[in-house]
């Protein structure tokens, strides 16, 4: 993925996933009253909502459903913003960004040309100098994982990585909101120990590296 289109990406998903539902009734000029008749909510409960007397995060899935559905948006949409603090939210769209590159690397270069160039190139040992310690894990994971699928033996160069972990799980965003949603924390923990073993190894999950678009 270039460089630059990444770059545009983030700056797009940023944008997109900071708006409070205030901002999306003004971007697609709809009113609350408007959005209440077409999406069944009551006209009461969008006020609560719009002033912030309730939060849209603690709202049911129906209710959150149906917004979505009138707004053209996900569920995801609505309530990231409740979710997580700006500074957060960067950190998550960012390593989301690094992960989708990554597995359309493999995806295009093949297992074995990847793990090849990642090794010549560094990159792991340079992210992690860089105490970019997210970023140095998952690609030490993602080429253990390679490897151990092609039954190629680790690399020993990095052995000292592999005795580190970040000190709480890194979960994807979309579980996130899931759980957010249905109000069921066992899905995160479900995501967890489904996730692939060398990513969980270093406290992150991940349970799909294949089926990327």
């Amino acid at each position: 993925m270039d460089g630059n289109f990444c770059k545009m990406l983030f700056i797009k998903k940023k944008q997109e996933r900071i708006m409070n539902i205030n901002e999306i009734l003004k971007e697609k000029n709809m009113t609350k009253y408007r959005l209440s008749v077409l999406s069944g909510v009551p006209h009461a409960t969008l006020n609560n909502i719009c002033s912030g007397k309730a939060r849209i995060e603690k709202c049911s899935a129906e209710t959150l459903y149906r917004l979505a559905r009138v707004l053209h948006v996900t569920v995801e949409d609505l309530i990231i913003d409740a979710m997580e603090d700006k500074n957060d939210l960067e950190n998550m769209v960012s390593f989301e960004l690094f992960k989708s590159n990554v597995c359309h690397r493999v995806k295009d270069s093949g297992d074995i040309p990847f793990i090849i160039e990642i090794l010549k190139s560094n990159e792991i040992r340079n992210y992690y100098r860089k105490k970019k310690y997210v970023q140095a894990f998952y690609l030490l994971a993602m080429v253990d994982y390679l490897s151990r699928e092609n039954e190629l033996p680790l690399c020993s160069e990095y052995n000292d990585i592999r005795k580190q972990k970040l000190a709480e799980p890194v979960y994807p965003q979309s579980v996130l909101a899931m759980a957010k949603i249905v109000g069921d924390d066992s899905i995160v923990e479900e995501s967890f120990k489904d996730s692939i073993p060398e990513f969980r190894s270093f406290n992150i999950v991940e349970s799909e590296v294949r089926n990327v678009i």
